[in-house]
C-alpha cells in the first residue's frame, strides 16, 4: 500500500465593511470536477519542504491567493484514492489560513474555477464529506479567535 502526505489551506477573507460577511475560498478541480480546498503533495516540488510551506505554496499555486497560516486543524483528513491503478491512502494536513493578497484569476491549470463564497455556500458546494468535516473544524477554530 502506497501512502501520500499532502498539505493545504482552508482560507478566509475578512469582510471589508461591517455589512459584509467572511468569505471562504473553494476551488473546482480540473480533472475530477469536484469542489475542494487547495492542497498538494508535501515535497513533490521542493525537497525537504515543511508541511506549513507546502500548504502556503499550494494555496498560492492552485488559487492565486497568498495566505498566512493561523492554526493547524487538530485532525488530518484521510481517504483512499486511485492513482495509476494503485490504491493509495492519502493524509492531508489542513491549516486555517487568512488571505493577505493575490488574485483568484491567477490560479493554475489544476483548478478550473476558484471562488470566494459564504459559509453556507461552502457547505452546499463542497463535493467530499472529508472536506466538509475539515471545514467544520476550521469554523470551530475561526469562531474561537
Amino acid at each position: 500500500m502506497q501512502q501520500e502526505f499532502s498539505a493545504g489551506g482552508i482560507v478566509y477573507q475578512r469582510p471589508k465593511t461591517k455589512s459584509q460577511r467572511t468569505l471562504w475560498l473553494i476551488c473546482q478541480h480540473s480533472q475530477h470536477k469536484g469542489w475542494v480546498f487547495p492542497k498538494g503533495l508535501i515535497g513533490d516540488i521542493v525537497e525537504n519542504e515543511t508541511i506549513e510551506d507546502t500548504a502556503v505554496r499550494e494555496v498560492k499555486e492552485e488559487t492565486g491567493i497568498v495566505a498566512r497560516i493561523i492554526r493547524k486543524l487538530p485532525k488530518p483528513v484521510q481517504y483512499w484514492h486511485q492513482f495509476k491503478k494503485e490504491k493509495r491512502l492519502k493524509t492531508v494536513h489542513f491549516y486555517l489560513m487568512e488571505a493577505i493578497g493575490g488574485d483568484i484569476t491567477d490560479h493554475d491549470h489544476e483548478m478550473m474555477d476558484v471562488k470566494w463564497v459564504t459559509e453556507e455556500e461552502v457547505r452546499n458546494t463542497l463535493t467530499y464529506k472529508n472536506d466538509k468535516g475539515a471545514f467544520e473544524e476550521a469554523l470551530t477554530l475561526f469562531n474561537t479567535m
